[in-house]
């Protein structure tokens, strides 16, 4: 039988960091990492930093990141997707139209992001190195799907693949504008999201268009049986 529980310590009652487990202590170790990550980068010596700030050894530290500086973005992009999930989950977000939820997840994203930034910065850079182009899409795809989740979609046809690859190109062009963007409330930075999104809007405009007009167009797998099976004259 598990030991019975402190009698000074509630049953609800939050756990300390040195009373996790090293998967419970990933998103705690991280954000404790991001206020020392502009000056040590994503890395031991943050790591290690970070441990000592909330109480628990290095050594333990070191075998939550096992796999090292990707492993530690990976865990802070983790940590962001679910803020987003949370602060977004509103009356009135979930009243929004379709575009305004896309609008209001990715700036919501960033917003979270800007106490940050030098943090974020750093961690593109690392998902940016080639040998780290797999993890950077794949988190990338993560992202994505949260957003259109958070619009409340269930689509799993082709629309659910296509819908989260354009979140996906215009989430990392706007982190891109973002991470470079000095203007006032990053102003700039939300006219250029606001851009991307009326393209992805004119996309799926023509989209709807080809597929209205699709039966009106002459079948290219018949073309391509008769150019193999030649029909008899």
């Amino acid at each position: 039988m598990p030991a019975n529980p402190p009698k000074n310590r509630r049953m609800d009652a939050p756990l300390a960091p040195a009373d996790m487990t090293l998967d419970e202590l990933r998103p705690v170790l991280v954000e404790a990492m991001l206020p020392h990550v502009p000056f040590d980068g994503w890395g031991r010596a943050a790591l290690e930093a970070a441990a000592t700030d909330i109480g628990i050894l290095p050594a333990t530290a070191r075998l939550v990141f096992p796999g090292g500086a990707a492993q530690m973005v990976e865990a802070h992009v983790a940590l962001a997707d679910a803020r987003m999930r949370a602060a977004l989950d509103t009356p009135e977000f979930r009243a929004l139209k379709v575009r305004e939820k896309i609008t209001a997840a990715i700036r919501t994203r960033l917003e979270q992001a800007a106490p940050h930034k030098e943090a974020a910065r750093r961690a593109a850079n690392i998902l940016a190195q080639p040998r780290n182009a797999p993890l950077a899409a794949r988190l990338s795809w993560q992202t994505a799907d949260s957003i259109w989740r958070l619009a409340g979609d269930t689509a799993t046809d082709f629309n659910h693949y296509s819908k989260r690859t354009l979140a996906a190109a215009v989430y990392s062009a706007t982190l891109l504008y973002w991470l470079a963007d000095d203007s006032d409330g990053h102003e700039a930075s939300w006219a250029f999201l606001d851009r991307r999104i009326a393209n992805v809007m004119q996309i799926e405009k023509a989209k709807a268009r080809f597929r209205r007009d699709g039966g009106e167009r002459p079948s290219l797998v018949r073309f391509l049986g008769r150019l193999r099976y030649p029909v008899e004259g």
